[in-house]
């Protein structure tokens, strides 16, 4: 996606700026919901626009992506839905040689990422990430692209775009730990639009 630089991307001086802090809690069933609520959008999408069959994956199938494209039963693609709205206001400092900005900076769980790689290159079958953002700086956009662009971006950037962060109380669920600590971070200008995404969907071979 193309970005061109101008006074309203900077956070210095916005009006409504992201405060810049962790959450302190973490609130699983509102972040489950608004994910769920993006995969129904883009799977309405997928069927009306290129009448694919869209399936969620079974919920025993811990790991893979959440939604699984088929033509004539035959599974020919894999679309991973995120949900994101805070920015990592701290990049620039905390990750210096990332090149990164705070507007432009959206993440994904580390070990999701390497997952979906690991798993493409035993299946050979597309995979995309799709993210849903709303900010004041960007609006309300649906991007992202294919795994094996996102794994270009891992292998160029791995330890200057990967961070960790401090875990707390609300990680924590019946006794498990659920909350995402280690992120790797990806900027908006790797992404392409959900309609390209769509295009390169429609081009994936059906036999």
């Amino acid at each position: 996606m193309e970005f061109i630089y101008s006074k309203k991307y900077d956070c210095n001086i916005c009006t409504t700026r992201c405060d810049g802090k962790s959450k302190e809690a973490y609130i699983f069933s509102d972040d489950i919901a608004k994910s769920e609520k993006d995969e129904e959008i883009i799977a309405s999408s997928i069927r009306e626009k290129l009448l694919l069959e869209v399936e969620k994956t079974p919920s025993e199938a811990y790991g893979l992506a959440d939604l699984e494209l088929m033509t004539e039963g035959k599974l020919i693609c894999r679309v991973e839905v995120k949900h994101q709205d805070r920015t990592f206001m701290s990049v620039r400092r905390l990750l210096p040689h990332g090149d990164l900005l705070p507007y432009e900076t959206i993440a994904l769980n580390l070990s999701d990422l390497e997952r979906y790689i690991a798993q493409y290159k035993v299946e050979r079958i597309p995979t995309f990430v799709i993210w849903h953002l709303k900010r004041p700086c960007i609006g309300d956009i649906y991007c992202g692209n294919e795994i094996n662009v996102l794994e270009a971006s891992l292998n160029l950037y791995r330890t200057k775009r990967t961070f960790r962060r401090a875990s707390t109380k609300s990680d924590y669920v019946d006794g498990k730990h659920k909350g995402v600590t280690v992120n790797y971070h990806f900027s908006l200008k790797e992404m392409i639009s959900l309609n390209e995404i769509l295009q390169k969907i429609s081009a994936i071979p059906k036999h």
